[in-house]
C-alpha cells in the first residue's frame, strides 16, 4: 500500500478549512427563551389598499427580497417581538414556495438561491446553473439585458450562496473566488455586503477591485458612510473581509441603509431596475438554534422592507416580493407577549428543513403571487411581469 502524500493532504486540508471559513455560522448555541424585546419600532403606514389601487399595471421595477431560513415561524416570531407590528404586513397578498431542489428534499441556499434567480431547479452546491451543469441566466442577468440597473445587496459576503446565484455560474458554492470574478463584466451597477478578501487577496495574486474600477468605473469603499454623497452608477460597498457581523452586534451599517443606497442609484436609471436584498443571517440564528438572533435579523430585513414600501408607495411602478429560499431550525413558537416581546422557542434542528415558505407581494402584478406553487415559479412570475423572459 502506497503511503499518503503529506503535503497534498495538508494542502487540501489548508484549501478545505479556507473555503468552508464562510459555513462557521452552523454550530448550535441553544437559546430558545426571549424574555423581552427592547429594540422596538413601530413602521410607518405606507401601503393601504387605496394606494394599492393606484399602482400602475405594470411593474417597471422589482425589489426582491429574500430571507434566508425565513419560514413563517421566523416571520411570526418577529412580528411577536415588536408588538404585533412590521412593515411586512403592509404586503396583504401571499402565497407559498415548495423548496426542494432538484436532488434532495432538503435544499441549500445554492439550490434554493439559484431556483429563484433562474428558475432553474439544480442540485446542492451548484449555482447558477442546470444539474447537468450549463450555465443558465437569472433575473438579473435578463434585467440587465433589457436596459434595466442592477444591484444586489446582503448581510453576508456578495460571494455567498443567494447574492451569487444572481451573479455567478459555478459547480461548487464554495468557490468564493471564482464568484467574485462573475462580479466582474457582469454590468451590475450596484453590490453591498461582505466578501472583500475574495476580490483582493486571490490565489491568483489579482486585484479586482483596482481591476474593475480601472477597466469599468466602479467606485469602491469599505462602509456606506464613505458613499453617502456618492451617486455614480457603479458602486460597490465591500465593508468587511467576508461576512458582516450580526446584527445584535456592530455593523458598520443596516440592510435598510444598503437598501435605501441601492434604491437611490439605481431608481435615476429611466429603463427602471431589478434590486435583490438578501437577510442573509436569519439563516444564521437558525443553525445556532438562537430565538434572539432569528428576530433580530428579521427585524434588520423588515426595516429594509419599510425603505423599500416608501419608495414603491410614491413610484407607483415598483413591485416588491418578499420569500426565503428555505426554513432553517424547523422552529416553533411555544409561547409569546405581544407586550413585552418575550417568546418561547423550539428547534427540531440546527439544519434546513424541507417546509413551504411564505411568498409576499405588493404593487403593480402582486395578485399573480397567490397560491401555492414551486420555488421557480416565483422567477416564472417576476420575470413574465418585466416582460425579460429567457
Amino acid at each position: 500500500m502506497k503511503k499518503p502524500n503529506l503535503t497534498l493532504l495538508s494542502l487540501l486540508a489548508l484549501a478545505a478549512s479556507s473555503a468552508f471559513a464562510q459555513e462557521n455560522y452552523k454550530d448550535i448555541i441553544n437559546k430558545t427563551e426571549l424574555k423581552e424585546y427592547t429594540d422596538r419600532y413601530t413602521p410607518t403606514v405606507y401601503i393601504t389598499n387605496d394606494v394599492e389601487q393606484t399602482f400602475a399595471s405594470k411593474p417597471k421595477n422589482v425589489i426582491f427580497f429574500i430571507g434566508d431560513g425565513m419560514g413563517q415561524a421566523q416571520v411570526f416570531a418577529a412580528l411577536t417581538a415588536n408588538g404585533g407590528n412590521m412593515y411586512m404586513s403592509q404586503l396583504k397578498l401571499a402565497g407559498y414556495s415548495q423548496t426542494q431542489s432538484w436532488d434532495n428534499y432538503v435544499t441549500d441556499s445554492a439550490a434554493g438561491g439559484t431556483a429563484l434567480a433562474t428558475g432553474q431547479k439544480t442540485r446542492n452546491y451548484m449555482i447558477g446553473m442546470t444539474p447537468d451543469s450549463v450555465a443558465t441566466p437569472s433575473m438579473l442577468h435578463l434585467a440587465e439585458a433589457a436596459g434595466k440597473a442592477t444591484g444586489v445587496v446582503a448581510t453576508a459576503a456578495v460571494t455567498h450562496a443567494t447574492p451569487a446565484s444572481f451573479v455567478a455560474h459555478v459547480i461548487d458554492r464554495h468557490k468564493y473566488e471564482d464568484i467574485a470574478s462573475f462580479y466582474q463584466n457582469s454590468g451590475i451597477d450596484v453590490f453591498i455586503g461582505g466578501g472583500k478578501k475574495h476580490f483582493t487577496e486571490r490565489k491568483d495574486g489579482r486585484d479586482l477591485i483596482k481591476e474593475m474600477s480601472e477597466k469599468e468605473g466602479y467606485r469602491f469603499y469599505d462602509d456606506l458612510e464613505s458613499a453617502k454623497n456618492d451617486n455614480n452608477s457603479k458602486l460597490a460597498v465591500l465593508a468587511y473581509p467576508e461576512h458582516m457581523p450580526e446584527a445584535t452586534s456592530s455593523r458598520k451599517f443596516s440592510l435598510a441603509e444598503s437598501t435605501k443606497k441601492a434604491i437611490d442609484i439605481l431608481s435615476k436609471d429611466d429603463n427602471g431596475f431589478f434590486l435583490m436584498v438578501e437577510g442573509s443571517q436569519i439563516d444564521w440564528g437558525g443553525h445556532h438554534n438562537v430565538i434572539n438572533e432569528v428576530v433580530s435579523e428579521v427585524l434588520d430585513m423588515d426595516k429594509a422592507v419599510g425603505e423599500a414600501l416608501k419608495f414603491a408607495a410614491e413610484n407607483k411602478e415598483t413591485l416588491i416580493v418578499i420569500t426565503a429560499d428555505h426554513e432553517t431550525g424547523g422552529l416553533s413558537i411555544i409561547k409569546g407577549n405581544y407586550e413585552t416581546g418575550a417568546l418561547k422557542a423550539n428547534f427540531s434542528t440546527g439544519n434546513h428543513t424541507g417546509i413551504m415558505v411564505p411568498v409576499y407581494a405588493v404593487g403593480p402584478g402582486a395578485e399573480d403571487f397567490h397560491g401555492w406553487y414551486q420555488n421557480t415559479g416565483v422567477f416564472d412570475r417576476i420575470v413574465n411581469l418585466l416582460n425579460i423572459k429567457k
